[in-house]
């Protein structure tokens, strides 16, 4: 076995050291870089695709000129690259902070609507998938905060040419959540959870009254409420229902197509 001494120690300590000298030393290309170079060659990084490059442009801009005239816009360009590049979480906390640091800017508009839109897409697959699982546990949480972005963006900025595009995409959300009540009622009222079915519908009539799927809610409580032998109720449920949909699916034992439900609309 070789032996060392603490001679031949320190000397390969020495010998180590002197090495990591040899390494080449990372450059930063951006260094000598002014604002308006990092800010276009950004741009171009994002128009590329490239959006990883794109964010870490736009970040050294803002961290080197922060009181410039393009940090405030590559706050809003990071926060539209996570979007882009599928980092919806990472785009809504970007949206978050440039709201709470300028919420006086003349884009804050556009910036509640990308917000709405990361928190619409994100919830999007959420929608999208529960056709296929336990509706019972899942909430919607991304669909209604997504819903309360675009309220207020069309509530401040009624005028702001993001606000009919904010609007039609809340009726959606409405909507979805209402189908979301629905269907979780359906899944209590097929495993015997009556009573629970109801108190989901009802929900569903009371939140969301000119959606859609409260046609399928009005029909759940007549089934749960006859199931339960409440006949007077179940009368009072049916008779809503025709008056609403004289010509109702579920008189002829509901939908034929085997569409998701969030295709409804």
């Amino acid at each position: 076995m070789a032996r060392f001494t603490l001679g031949s120690v320190a000397v390969i300590g020495a010998l180590l050291l002197g090495g990591c000298g040899l390494l080449p030393e990372q450059v930063d290309e951006t260094a000598d870089w002014n604002a308006q170079r990092l800010y276009s060659e950004a741009k171009t990084a994002m128009e590329e695709g490239s959006y990883d490059q794109a964010i870490k442009f736009f970040e050294k801009l803002e961290a080197r000129y922060p009181y410039g005239r393009f940090a405030q816009q590559a706050q809003i360009e990071v926060a539209y690259a996570h979007y882009k590049s599928g980092e919806p979480a990472l785009a809504i906390a970007a949206c978050d902070r440039f709201i709470r640091l300028h919420p006086s800017h003349p884009n804050v508009d556009y910036v509640y609507y990308l917000k709405g839109l990361a928190t619409f897409n994100e919830d999007l697959g959420l929608l999208a998938g529960l056709s296929n699982q336990d509706l019972s546990e899942r909430d919607p949480k991304g669909a209604q905060e997504s819903f309360d972005t675009f309220r207020e963006l069309v509530t401040r900025f009624p005028e702001s040419r993001y606000a009919e595009d904010a609007r039609q995409r809340m009726q959606y959300l409405v909507n979805a959540l209402a189908a979301h009540e629905v269907h979780v009622a359906r899944y209590y009222y097929r495993r015997g959870a009556y009573v629970a079915a109801i108190n989901r519908a009802k929900a569903a009539l009371t939140t969301y009254p000119q959606a859609p799927a409260i046609e399928e809610a009005l029909f759940i409580l007549v089934k749960s409420y006859d199931t339960l032998g409440m006949t007077d109720l179940r009368d009072d449920a049916d008779r809503v229902l025709r008056k609403n949909f004289p010509d109702s699916v579920y008189y002829a034992g509901g939908p034929k197509d085997d569409r998701p439900w969030w295709q409804l609309w």
